[in-house]
């Protein structure tokens, strides 16, 4: 393990691999290089850089959930300004980009390495694991660039918007080069599926990459894609591994629906767990407001409202992260999405009973007398889909979720137009506009990379 420990000491050195100006200070990669099957593996069981503080929070910043009083907005400096009122801004190391290409840049090593290990009867299980764990890993942080970085997927023009760097090389002297949003989510999806093959169920931990949890990314890649028959499969088969939900009037894993802490990290719900960065932080606990017309949406019989809020002065802010933290955000998997998933996908085929049955067995699960609870009904298609929307907003705050669903939603025309005020001006975010696809870091469109 201390081999590990120095060797991710180097390899964080050397993130700003697709900048040329920092080749020549990287160090000799060969100098200690991980040889066996135990080596890989704790690279992958590395936490710190594969799965804490990793994930891009951008899009939260830039989503609707939250807003900033004025006070808080003009004790920030003017960066943090452009930020929240969705203008162009000057960014360099680190950020969202950096943050994930580190963990990107440690499985493209690990499936180099893995292939000068033979596969044979004594390692199998292990060696199928590490490939299927760095494929996944790899397309997990692709996926969330691409929703940061790239414009919302429309098949019409998707194989000629622009996308993201797919790094599938640890050689620095690759040169970065930004894929189509196409080409970026067929990436996903292939080894994602690739990663199937070889992935336990459950794995050892939620740390840990499973069967489970690549069922789940591709459930919430196709749901973006708007592939909804796929999307319903993928959930359905995660569902089929794990399925459980938390009662949140008595489960073991809630600590107290009063407490600032309300949950436990690795909840039953947790099937995949990573977690939020904290980038430029204008969405924190701390600063953020939930918006008042979300907040007066929950039902005073509705635990969540309890759950994922306290007061803070005449507003709310947010408690209910997974990450058992009043500061880290949740953004891996848990059941109460792919049940989403799986009911929104329903409801947009026409399958209206089974987007019902999913919806009503989330909600009761948070209702304060589940004896009581009325179910939720729908006369047709389109009611069935408003409320699984309405419902994942209110379940699904602050993991990195909310600004792919705008974009997605706006592809089918919502319509929806985000807005904000700052000294009395109204900045509005109109849908579908190219700033959906937000900007790159100023020090990576300096190396040669289209800038949004």
């Amino acid at each position: 393990m201390k081999k590990i420990k120095i060797y991710m000491m180097l390899i964080g050195m050397l993130v700003f691999w697709s900048c040329n100006r920092y080749l020549e200070k990287k160090s000799d990669a060969k100098l200690i290089v991980p040889e066996s099957i135990t080596d890989l593996q704790g690279m992958l069981d590395d936490a710190a850089t594969m799965n804490l503080m990793r994930t891009p929070s951008y899009g939260e910043s830039a989503a609707d959930d939250f807003f900033l009083l004025p006070a808080t907005l003009n004790g920030f400096n003017q960066t943090l300004r452009d930020v929240y009122l969705w203008r162009a801004v000057d960014y360099r190391f680190g950020n969202d980009w950096s943050d994930a290409y580190l963990p990107i840049y440690n499985t493209n090593l690990c499936l180099e390495l893995l292939l000068k290990i033979p596969r044979d009867e004594s390692n199998a299980k292990q060696w199928d694991n590490i490939k299927g764990s760095a494929l996944f890993f790899r397309s997990y942080y692709f996926y969330c660039l691409t929703t940061t970085f790239g414009l919302a997927y429309n098949p019409a023009t998707s194989d000629n918007d622009p996308g993201i760097v797919l790094r599938l090389s640890s050689d620095f002297n690759v040169k970065s080069q930004r894929a189509t949003v196409k080409k970026c989510l067929d990436r996903i999806t292939s080894d994602t599926e690739e990663a199937l093959l070889l992935l336990p169920g459950i794995g050892d931990n939620t740390m840990r990459p499973s069967k489970a949890a690549a069922y789940a990314l591709l459930s919430r890649v196709k749901l973006y894609m708007g592939d909804y028959n796929a999307a319903y499969m993928y959930a359905d088969q995660c569902l089929k591994i794990k399925s459980s939900l938390m009662d949140y009037n008595s489960d073991p894993d809630i600590l107290g629906l009063d407490l600032n802490v309300p949950f436990k990290k690795f909840n039953k719900e947790t099937i995949f767990y990573a977690e939020l960065n904290f980038g430029f932080s204008i969405h924190s606990t701390s600063r953020g407001k939930i918006d008042t017309l979300l907040y007066s949406s929950y039902s005073n019989d509705d635990l969540r409202k309890k759950a994922f809020f306290r007061a803070n002065g005449q507003y709310q802010q947010f408690k209910g992260s997974y990450a058992s933290s009043t500061g880290t955000f949740f953004s891996g998997f848990a059941t109460d999405e792919i049940y989403l998933n799986r009911a929104e996908a329903a409801a947009a085929l026409g399958n209206i009973e089974g987007a019902l049955a999913d919806l009503n067995a989330l909600r009761k699960k948070r209702w304060k007398n589940a004896a009581s609870y009325i179910p939720l009904t729908a006369v047709d298609k389109s009611e069935a889909l408003a409320k699984v929307r309405e419902e994942r907003r209110k379940e699904l705050l602050m993991r990195n979720i909310r600004w792919a669903d705008i974009k997605r939603f706006n592809r089918e025309g919502a319509g929806i137009t985000l807005k904000r005020i700052y000294n009395g001006v109204v900045y509005t975010l109109d849908p579908n506009s190219r700033f959906y696809a937000l900007p790159l870091p100023t020090d990576i469109v300096e190396q040669g990379l289209q800038q949004n």
